[in-house]
């Protein structure tokens, strides 16, 4: 006490008004107390040995397997002007179904009666290729005449030249005949003048002997005069021989101009045709995209055009189609510091968005609510986020896992943990603690070698 006030208290009160106090004993409770807290340590201590399955998380979404499975948009091939929608959202359809019909919209296929008159112009164009043709084969037809006609005339040229080589050659003896002849003639000339001059031979004898002396030199003239002419016509006809050639040279190359400019034409004829027959294919095919088709069976999930009369581009989506009875599959995002641990039919178990579940990711066995699956596919590369991308398909080996729900919608929601190694509990929590990554037991083995095939 304080002592502050001169009465005292304490002697006043008696042992029995304080009995309350003495009910206030805690020996008892503390004892249990005691007890209560040595157990937990105790459990906690042997927690601490248990052992403890670890594990990589990340989050996904629900996903097809392969890509045709996967939500797809249905493109149109050719520009058009919707005239009728043929489907509504949700509605199931097969493969093949018309979806939507078009009309043409291009001033260059308006005509109904277009695919006759390409057909026509391909008949005329083929008509054309085939006068080219017979334009060339009457070109070769007459450059064979030429060339034969050539050869014929080079040859008659020839022998003309062969024959006034021949005439020259009999006119040059003739020559050296009469040249002998002539001084034949002039010795006996002048012997008949030194004799009329002795008085041997009379006038008249030595007039005789000059007219025949005459005669000779006339003679010689001739045959002279006649060599000069076949040496003229020798040279007249090598001349002809050359021209012969230079004029059927120019016939030739004449008509080899005209082939090849009809091998010209004939060609661009043959293009032109070609032409003509692929813009026939392609009207044909063109018309045959004015409806447009489901390409394969799926629910029309969203139609992205409105109303009819709405002009639409090449190639621009007009609804998503979601495949019918995809492989399901779940794409989970891991660290990339995870990533060398995880390896290909590693376990996963998954908790999907609107299924509950109570989920010990160390000890799996104990979950509730959760699906199992195995890792499938695990990227090369990272994603923008800069994780990586792990597929994960149902695991239904074993009875206690069961089928992943038929209500999941691809896109929902995912939170999954790839299993690991088991290792102690005090492990995992000092593991933890430091930021180390999970360790396994053995160096994983890669799924490729590196060389682009499987080890």
């Amino acid at each position: 006490m304080l002592n502050i006030s001169p009465k005292r208290v304490d002697p006043d009160m008696s042992e029995i008004e304080i009995n309350s106090l003495k009910t206030l004993s805690t020996h008892r409770t503390g004892r249990k107390l005691a007890r209560w807290i040595i157990g937990i340590l105790l459990i906690l201590f042997i927690v601490l040995f248990m052992p403890w399955q670890q594990n990589i998380n990340g989050t996904g979404t629900v996903t097809a397997l392969t890509p045709q499975d996967r939500p797809q948009t249905v493109q149109n091939i050719i520009a058009g002007r919707i005239e009728r929608w043929h489907v509504r959202e949700g509605q199931l359809v097969q493969k093949g179904d018309t979806i939507l019909t078009l009309s043409e919209i291009k001033d260059e296929y308006f005509d109904p009666n277009l695919p006759e008159r390409l057909t026509e112009q391909v008949g005329a164009k083929e008509t054309a290729v085939d006068g080219y043709e017979d334009k060339i084969d009457a070109v070769d037809t007459q450059l064979t005449a030429l060339k034969n006609a050539l050869r014929l005339s080079l040859d008659k040229a020839r022998n003309k030249v062969l024959q006034a080589q021949a005439k020259v050659q009999s006119d040059s003896v003739d020559v050296l005949n009469e040249q002998i002849q002539f001084r034949i003639a002039e010795v006996r000339f002048e012997r008949f003048q030194q004799g009329y001059a002795q008085g041997l031979f009379s006038k008249t004898e030595l007039e005789t002997r000059e007219l025949s002396f005459q005669g000779s030199r006339a003679k010689l003239v001739a045959a002279q005069n006649k060599l000069a002419i076949s040496r003229q016509d020798l040279i007249n006809s090598r001349i002809e021989l050359n021209s012969i050639n230079a004029d059927y040279q120019k016939e030739i190359a004449k008509s080899l101009s005209d082939r090849s400019s009809a091998v010209s034409s004939l060609g661009d004829g043959r293009k032109e045709l070609s032409e003509l027959r692929n813009k026939v294919a392609n009207v044909g095919v063109r018309r045959n995209q004015y409806v447009l088709r489901a390409p394969q069976n799926g629910i029309v999930v969203k139609t992205l055009k409105a109303g009819v009369g709405e002009t639409i581009k090449e190639g621009e989506p007009i609804c998503t189609l979601q495949p019918q009875n995809p492989q399901m599959a779940v794409e989970l995002y891991v660290k990339a510091m995870d990533v060398p641990l995880i390896q290909k039919n590693r376990e996963v178990r998954i908790r999907f968005d609107g299924w509950p579940a109570l989920q010990f990711s160390g000890w799996p066995s104990v979950s509730v609510g959760t699906f199992g699956g195995r890792v499938v596919v695990i990227d090369q590369v990272n994603s923008p986020n800069g994780e990586y991308r792990i597929l994960v398909t149902p695991k239904l080996e074993e009875r206690r896992d069961h089928p992943w729900p038929k209500q999941l919608r691809l896109g929902s929601g995912v939170y999954g943990w790839v299993m690991l190694d088991s290792v102690p509990v005090w492990y995992e929590i000092w593991r933890q603690l430091n930021g180390f990554p999970p360790s396994l037991k053995e160096e994983p083995k890669g799924d490729y070698d590196g060389k682009g095939g499987k080890k």
